[in-house]
């Protein structure tokens, strides 16, 4: 049997982990004196709640060896063996601490970095279970996935610059006049890292480039998973870019998954921020 592993910044919740029959790994998340594990103690609706009323941005801490060689130890206790799915590796310490601990299972347990994180590392674990259920073991799974996660791309759109000049991320001064532009930044994950990918004055703009870039990527396979996200308690932004981006769709699909994205990124992009997450062509 095999069984998959993943993390929180994948963004799936505890409740949604058990209905996918998957096991997680929450992060650790600290406001001020009180520590949450991510989508466990803590919905992605509550963390928004909380970011937007903090003035300080909250800590998230990766998940260490000891959680890992704990959770490995309780998965394959029965004989199964183990794929773990992680953030990627360039945003976290996490697939570094997961690989220690998997030396222990040497051909029981295989560690993939996923090279994303949120919307993306997420579309990699549905590629995962559905090559679990069409009987993959976890060594052709973890090669698979492998062979395929370079073909993720991860594109956002943000409302605004605060969170990343809070989070250090750009100086005050360019977040101030970007705020007094209404400039939108979007972000693309290429190789595992975050990168600015280009900038918009306002969100209609915002929403072209976003189209444009999924284009430019070669556009979607939609024989692979895909999926849009939203941050903050509103999809209203999202319901926006869904009539914006019909034609990416349209004769494509008639059902476009959307969720809410969680704390992991939600704490450097803020609210009101979409993506799209899909297997380039």
């Amino acid at each position: 049997m095999t069984k998959i592993l993943v993390d929180s910044a994948s963004d799936v919740e505890e409740e949604e982990a058990r209905r996918l029959g998957v096991a997680l790994l929450p992060m650790q998340i600290r406001f001020g004196n009180e520590e949450y594990l991510d989508g466990v103690d803590l919905s992605h609706r509550q963390f928004f709640e909380k970011l937007i009323e903090s003035s300080e941005l909250p800590q998230t801490s990766q998940i260490n060896e000891y959680r890992f060689a704990q959770k490995y130890a309780e998965l394959t206790a029965d004989g199964s063996d183990v794929v773990a799915i992680t953030i990627s590796s360039k945003l976290s310490g996490t697939y570094s601490n997961a690989v220690r601990a998997a030396k222990s299972y040497a051909g029981k347990v295989f560690v993939v970095d996923s090279l994303n994180a949120c919307l993306g590392e997420r579309i990699l674990l549905l590629y995962a279970l559905r090559l679990r259920e069409e009987g993959l073991a976890a060594r052709e799974i973890a090669a698979r996935l492998e062979e395929k996660k370079g073909k993720i791309e991860l594109i956002a759109l943000l409302d605004t610059l605060k969170y990343l000049r809070k989070g250090g991320r750009i100086s005050s001064v360019a977040a101030i006049a970007g705020e007094m532009l209404s400039v939108k930044p979007v972000i693309r994950v290429i190789k595992g890292e975050a990168k600015l990918a280009g900038k918009a004055l306002g969100s209609k703009k915002g929403n072209n480039l976003l189209n444009q870039l999924v284009s430019s990527c070669g556009g979607i396979d939609f024989s692979m998973p895909y999926t849009l996200g939203y941050s903050g308690l509103s999809d209203a932004y999202l319901m926006k870019y869904k009539h914006d981006s019909e034609a990416l769709w349209k004769g494509q699909t008639d059902d476009v998954p959307a969720y809410m994205i969680g704390s992991t990124i939600g704490t450097h992009v803020g609210p009101n921020g979409i993506a799209v997450a899909f297997f380039a062509k």
